[in-house]
């Protein structure tokens, strides 16, 4: 072996050592500043892809049609109502203030913890400049903060961005298939099968101490909101309900059913708001999508000879 071979070979070990360690550095340990903004990508914080994702599901990117969601600070301490702000810039570049309401709300904002320890769906409250203002109670780590929102004059989108809480954060395991969780005493399962690529029908039953619920109370306009979320890049899919309160069709449970469609294998977070009494819960669910089936190989073309098994015409 050459002494320049020695050399390069010594080289590329350094940088492997060093890749390795940046990469454990992002995985474990404190909580500080959010990591810098990839080059190329949208100002107003750091996200998982802040490139175009045209045709990916919705919350990779801060931006998309020209609109961009903006916080007002890049990371928040830990605690209990935690003021947090942020606008969304139309293709102008000034703050939106006009929003369509969409299932009974001008913006719908989801905060998830990477780890999906936690979440919280919230309304916030929008001022007269355009800036949103809410609450929330975060734990030390990398939340993913969603605005669903359809801008007046555009469609609908959901923009995401990573909202950094310092502290040491523990990290739980990865999330394993859960069809059946319990929350407050109510026991949430869910039924249906996702396959990639197709459009599936997903049902949750809703029990208290064993019976059925069937009182159910309207949230948001159905008897259920659900927020579906790919493991990994935590992608965020649409789903919508079937039905709707008072449509003459629709019963207030127990069982309330949504149409899905998810664009790729894998795990999915599933959380479902459901009102009862008064009071609104999320049950927390997972469930594992499979690959779609292999499209059927095309018949040969006629050879214009007759089938050994005749004409099956």
């Amino acid at each position: 072996m050459t002494t320049v071979t020695r050399i390069v070979g010594f080289a590329l070990a350094l940088v492997v050592v060093f890749v390795l360690a940046l990469g454990l550095g992002r995985v474990v340990g404190p909580v500080g500043e959010p990591p810098a903004a990839h080059a190329g990508s949208s100002a107003g914080g750091a996200g998982s892809a802040d490139l175009p994702a045209a045709g990916l599901a919705g919350g990779l990117t801060i931006s998309d049609a020209g609109y961009t969601l903006r916080l007002s600070a890049p990371t928040a301490p830990a605690g209990r109502g935690v003021p947090v702000s942020f606008a969304v810039t139309g293709p102008d570049g000034a703050p939106v203030t006009d929003y369509d309401v969409e299932h009974e709300k001008e913006l719908h904002l989801i905060a998830v913890r990477r780890d999906f320890t936690g979440y919280q769906h919230v309304h916030p409250t929008l001022r007269a400049d355009g800036t949103w203002s809410v609450g929330l109670d975060l734990e030390p780590g990398v939340w993913r903060l969603f605005a669903d929102f359809t801008a007046t004059g555009a469609g609908a989108l959901t923009l995401g961005t990573d909202l950094s809480v310092p502290g040491t954060a523990a990290l739980a395991a990865p999330v394993g298939e859960t069809r059946t969780v319990t929350v407050d005493g109510y026991t949430v399962s869910v039924t249906g099968d996702l396959v990639a690529g197709q459009d599936a029908d997903l049902s949750f039953s809703v029990r208290k101490d064993g019976a059925p619920v069937a009182d159910l109370q309207p949230y948001l306009g159905a008897y259920g909101h659900l927020v579906a979320l790919r493991q990994g890049d935590l992608a965020y899919l649409h789903v919508h309900p079937d039905g709707a309160p008072g449509d003459g069709r629709t019963r207030p449970g127990p069982d309330v059913v949504f149409h899905a469609s998810v664009p790729t294998a894998g795990a999915y977070r599933l959380y479902l708001d459901f009102q009862h009494d008064g009071v609104v819960r999320t049950a927390p669910l997972s469930v594992t999508a499979h690959g779609s089936a292999a499209p059927a190989e095309p018949a040969p073309a006629s050879s214009g000879t007759t089938s050994d098994h005749g004409d099956d015409h």
